[in-house]
C-alpha cells in the first residue's frame, strides 16, 4: 500500500504555489495506477516525493508500511525502482551491464548475486544481446529496457515510471507496455506511471488526473477518459477510437461504446451489414 494523507509540496519561493496541495490518496498493492495532468500539475512531483527525491512541507506519505521521513529514505528507497523519462539521465556505465548492476553494487550484494540478477533481468527485458554495449548506442526503445532492467534487478516491490513512453516509437512503445502488463499480471510489484499517452492510460488498471495541484478525477481509465471536464483541464485528448466514434456518430453511424481497434471493427462491420 501506498498512501499520501493530506500531502502539500510547494517550492522555496515565499507565496509560491503549491505543486501538490493537499493530496489524498490510496494505492493498494499491486495495482498499476497511470497519472495524467497538464505541464505544472504535479504529476513528477508526486513521483519524486515518493522517492524521497523530493519534499513535502505538510502530510504523510507512507510506502509499504514505512512512513518516510529523513531517517527512513534509504528504507523507502531500496522498496522502488524508477525509470525516468530521458533514460540517458540515469545511465552512468560504460555498457548496459554496467547500469544494470550499478545499484545492486551500492546494495552491497556479492558478485554472485550480482551476476543471476544481471542476466536473469537482461533476459527478462530481451537486452541480453546488448549489455557490451555503451548506452548512447541503443535505440530509445533499448535505453527504455535496460533501464527497466536495472530498475528491477534491485527486486523492488514498487515501480515508478515518468514519462517513459514519451522518447520512443510506436513499436517501442507497445513492447514497453506488454512489458509493464506482465509486471502487472505477475502481482509482484506496484506500479504509477507518470504519462499522457492514451494507450498506456488504457492498459492501466486506475487513473487519477491532477489539475493544479490537486486530484481532479479518480477512476477506471474509461470512466475518467470519458468525461470531458477532465480531458480539458488535463489538456489530454481522448482516445483516438473514441473521437472516431464521434465523429461516425455525427454522420448517423452508431458504433456505440467502443474503446478499442477491435471494437471498432466489429461495430463497423455491424453496421455495413445491417445497413
Amino acid at each position: 500500500m501506498i498512501a499520501y494523507d493530506n500531502v502539500t509540496a510547494a517550492p522555496r519561493a515565499a507565496g509560491a504555489r503549491p505543486v501538490l496541495d493537499g493530496v489524498t490518496l490510496r494505492i493498494p498493492e499491486g495495482q498499476w495506477v497511470s497519472v495524467v495532468g497538464p505541464n505544472g500539475s504535479g504529476k513528477s512531483t508526486l513521483l519524486r516525493l515518493m522517492n524521497g527525491l523530493a519534499a513535502a512541507q505538510e502530510g504523510s506519505i507512507v510506502v509499504d508500511g514505512v512512513e518516510l521521513t529523513q531517517e527512513t529514505v534509504w528504507t523507502v528507497r531500496s522498496k522502488i525502482g524508477f525509470v525516468f523519462q530521458n533514460p540517458d539521465s540515469q545511465s552512468i556505465g560504460q555498457t548496459v551491464a554496467e547500469d544494470i548492476v550499478f545499484g545492486l553494487e551500492n546494495a552491497g550484494l556479492d558478485r554472485e548475486t550480482m551476476r543471476h540478477r544481471l542476466y536473469a533481468h537482461a533476459e527478462r527485458l530481451g537486452v541480453s544481446a546488448l549489455l557490451d554495449r555503451h548506452p548512447s548506442r541503443l535505440s530509445g526503445g533499448q535505453k527504455q529496457r535496460a533501464a527497466l532492467a536495472a530498475a528491477l534487478a534491485t527486486e523492488p516491490k514498487i515501480v515508478l515510471l515518468d514519462e517513459a513512453t514519451s522518447m520512443i516509437d510506436d513499436a517501442g512503445k507497445r513492447d514497453l507496455l506488454s512489458l509493464l502488463r506482465e509486471l502487472r499480471d505477475s502481482g509482484q510489484y506496484t506500479i504509477v506511471s507518470v504519462t499522457h499517452d492514451t494507450e498506456e492510460l488504457l492498459a492501466s488498471d486506475r487513473v487519477v488526473a491532477l489539475n493544479a495541484g490537486r486530484i481532479a478525477a479518480d477512476g477506471s481509465p474509461r470512466d475518467v477518459l470519458a468525461r470531458a471536464d477532465v480531458l480539458d483541464g488535463c489538456r489530454q485528448r481522448a482516445p483516438f477510437v473514441r473521437e472516431l466514434a464521434a465523429a461516425l456518430g455525427e454522420r448517423g453511424i452508431d458504433v456505440g461504446d467502443v474503446w478499442d481497434d477491435e471494437g471498432m471493427v466489429n461495430a463497423l462491420w455491424s453496421f455495413a451489414s445491417n445497413a
